[in-house]
């Protein structure tokens, strides 16, 4: 129990401090945190109804209230897209390892903690792509966004892959999980491809 509240707290943190280290150039302290505020509920808010309802949808479910709280706060503050979509994805990569490390740890699971290492490897790219994607060639566009896109994308089609051969995680959902995984590997390489080609 201590290490989960550990984990949960030591996430939540992290999330609060990369969340508003991307955005602080551009945006108030207040408008950051509110945002990370609801952003904070809205996966509260998924998380506590899948446990309820559907307990191995929790991560999806999760996700779709931060996605859905990130959006009403875009609109309440003007906060620009992929800006913004960029600090949500990296600043929940540190906790979802964290998520693993835990279950590793009270269930002496080997497949979450190669969940927690591959994960620590994704954070470790990102802040390489983040400080090297303005000197690609091959990239026009040199806008934030691609290091947390980029990052999405690999994420998404890791889970593709590893349910389509079978290898199930702690935050699968069975059968289901090969599309819903391809459908955000498409999305994440898609929106990549759109702001690419963006002047």
């Amino acid at each position: 129990m201590l290490v989960n509240i550990l984990a949960g707290v030591l996430g939540i943190l992290i999330f609060l401090f990369v969340f508003w280290k991307r955005l602080k150039e551009d945006y108030s302290s207040e408008i950051i945190f509110q945002t990370a505020a609801a952003v904070l509920a809205g996966i509260g808010l998924g998380w506590f109804l899948a446990v309820l309802f559907l307990p191995a949808w929790f991560f999806w479910a999760a996700m779709l209230g931060a996605i859905f709280a990130m959006f009403l706060m875009r609109v309440r503050f003007k906060l620009r897209f992929y800006e913004t979509l960029e600090a949500l994805i990296l600043a929940s990569m540190p906790w979802i390892s964290l998520i693993f490390l835990e279950n590793s740890v009270n269930s002496s699971s080997l497949r979450s903690f190669l969940g927690f290492v591959i994960i620590l490897i994704m954070i470790f790219l990102s802040y390489w792509l983040d400080v090297s994607y303005k000197s690609f060639r091959w990239y026009k566009s040199g806008k934030v966004g691609f290091a947390g896109l980029s990052i999405a994308f690999i994420f998404f089609l890791t889970r593709t892959v590893l349910a389509i051969l079978g290898i199930t995680m702690l935050s699968f959902v069975g059968k289901f999980e090969p599309v819903i995984s391809g459908v955000m590997t498409v999305v994440s390489f898609v929106l990549l491809l759109k702001l690419k080609n963006e002047q």
